[in-house]
């Protein structure tokens, strides 16, 4: 997972698991059922456009709301490479860890990025874009490790030789 690029998505502050996948879809038997509907009280057209490998840049608290775990499922499902935000919900960038999402918190690139440009992440060092290199912390190995295995219980399932 060490370096990888992406078309950028913009979101603004605040963006609710409620805006991530509305109540109402909740009830589609899966994840991928649900997928098309992801984003669409704020932008119904979103989930379509998006492609695999595409990564969201948003503002702050992005995940807030209630602690549906369908909401990082969704966005991985859609083939989001990662999202980056100024800050996230706190039960959010857990489940986004246990679901194998990663996360990048940044508090500047949300600023300059225009959405259809391409950036750059150096996983735990940098991303760039725009000639500019925005510094990131450093996830724990073992945040990464279950990032790159998939998620918590894929990470789990290797660890104890089970796959």
């Amino acid at each position: 997972m060490a370096q990888f690029s992406g078309k950028v998505w913009v979101l603004g502050d605040d963006i609710d698991t409620d805006i991530i996948i509305p109540t109402e879809y909740l009830a589609l038997e899966t994840v991928n059922d649900m997928a098309p509907y992801a984003f669409s009280p704020l932008r119904p057209e979103l989930a379509a456009q998006i492609k695999e490998g595409d990564i969201i840049v948003a503002g702050k608290n992005f995940g807030c709301g209630s602690s549906r775990e369908q909401a990082p499922e969704i966005i991985k499902a859609l083939g989001i490479k990662c999202v980056i935000a100024k800050s996230f919900a706190r039960i959010f960038f857990r489940n986004s860890i246990n679901n194998g999402l990663l996360l990048i918190e940044n508090d500047k690139l949300h600023d300059d990025v225009k959405e259809g440009d391409s950036i750059t992440v150096t996983v735990n060092e940098n991303i760039e874009y725009d000639g500019n290199k925005y510094p990131i912390a450093s996830l724990p190995d073992n945040l990464v490790e279950i990032i790159d295995a998939g998620g918590l219980v894929k990470a789990m399932r290797k660890l104890n030789g089970l796959d």
